[in-house]
């Protein structure tokens, strides 16, 4: 069984990539945490910051592919 990394999707990817990873990695539909994203901006306001630190500090998937 290989093992999951989170990582930023190349694949399906609408800005980074970030919430594209973070479905893959849970297994979930991405547009489900892109919604979710989306309602932490607008709601309580951290989303934004969050997703600009996970756009920096997640690794491409391609990067662990090596």
């Amino acid at each position: 069984m290989a093992k999951k990394h989170l990582a930023k999707s190349s694949s399906n990817k609408k800005i980074a990539g970030v919430c594209g990873g973070i479905g893959e990695y849970l297994d979930i539909d991405p547009t489900i945490v892109r919604l979710v994203w989306c309602i932490s901006v607008v709601c309580c306001g951290f989303g934004f910051l969050a997703y600009v630190i996970a756009a920096f500090i997640m690794p491409k998937d391609t990067e662990l592919a090596n």
